[in-house]
């Protein structure tokens, strides 16, 4: 936490001395009275360095599980297996690893 604040606020105070830069320099413009482009150049840098800055701080964590894809559940076709959907389905058809649904229809165990 501490971290990605360090990281925030070094964005947003790197995009403000870019923002500064950039407003710090003369700007010539064609009609007279001009030089609010300048402030508003100035504000949209600062604004743009600053979604950036927060960004890029962002905390990079990936969190990688192994997926054994039945989650707590014996793998088909072991004696464990067998046992589990015996007890968990009466209409468990051993030979074919099917049991009949609510629906009418047959289901492979998993």
């Amino acid at each position: 936490m501490v971290r990605s604040f360090r990281n925030t606020c070094s964005g947003l105070i790197a995009a403000g001395a870019l923002a500064a830069v950039l407003t710090a320099a003369p700007v010539e413009t064609a009609e007279a009275g001009g030089g609010g482009g300048a402030a508003a150049a100035g504000v949209i840098g600062f604004a743009t360095g600053a979604i950036v800055g927060g960004a890029l701080a962002q905390p990079r964590t990936v969190t990688i599980y192994e997926d054994t894809g039945y989650r707590g559940r014996p793998a088909p076709w072991s004696p464990a297996w067998y046992a589990y959907c015996d007890a968990r389905y009466r209409s468990f058809n051993p030979d074919t690893g099917m049991f009949v649904g609510y629906d009418g229809r047959y289901h492979f165990c998993r």
